[in-house]
């Protein structure tokens, strides 16, 4: 199997492609995050991991030969409000105070540039997720774990924020932040099996 380029830090997503046998190396853009406020939220991650691919493609020497360059986003919506990486534990504490008790959106967009065509094709998964109500003391012991640091709304569905996961209505691996099924069907439509 050829190398993909991952333009993310994320450790979930590096694990994710191991777990899945994929060849590839880490190289993060220096790209804004910001966003036109004009567009639809549920575009914003698609948006952004578009945004990535470009990023990395701009940083690399143009004579190289890119054969993949994978981009993603992960983001949550709830109450017609963006909630991305908490900046601070007390930050971590509000949106997870917002979101107890109820339902919110987890939108994750991928962007694969395939270098043969010279196109990025992109693909979104949306799921729902319920917290269960939680107290302050409950919200505060979950922000000391740690797990709030680097990912969208402050919690890790793989680690203790599954306490407070009451319904899930979708896909997993699309909270942990790359949607398998959605990655495995666009890797196939751009000819590149996992199957080897």
């Amino acid at each position: 199997m050829e190398s993909i380029i991952l333009a993310s830090a994320s450790p979930r997503r590096q694990e994710i492609l191991k777990m899945l046998n994929i060849p590839f190396q880490v190289i993060i853009p220096d790209v804004d995050e910001s966003f036109d406020e004009k567009i639809d939220l549920f575009k914003v991650p698609e948006y952004l991991a578009v945004k990535k691919v470009n990023g990395c493609l701009a940083m690399l020497p143009k004579e190289r030969i890119v054969p993949w360059v994978l981009g993603a986003d992960t983001l949550v919506c709830y109450n017609q409000k963006l909630y991305g990486k908490p900046s601070s534990a007390q930050k971590a504490f509000e949106y997870l105070k917002e979101l107890q008790g109820n339902q919110h959106f987890v939108i994750s967009s991928i962007a694969l540039y395939n270098g043969r065509s010279e196109k990025t094709v992109t693909a979104t998964n949306v799921t729902k997720v319920k917290f269960k109500p939680m107290s302050d003391n409950e919200i505060n012991w979950y922000i000391e774990t740690g797990e709030w640091h680097g990912v969208a709304a402050g919690y890790r569905l793989q680690g203790l924020a599954s306490c407070f996961i009451e319904e899930i209505q979708g896909s997993m691996s699309s909270v942990i932040g790359l949607p398998i099924s959605n990655l495995y069907d666009m890797l196939n439509s751009q000819g590149y099996s996992i199957l080897e």
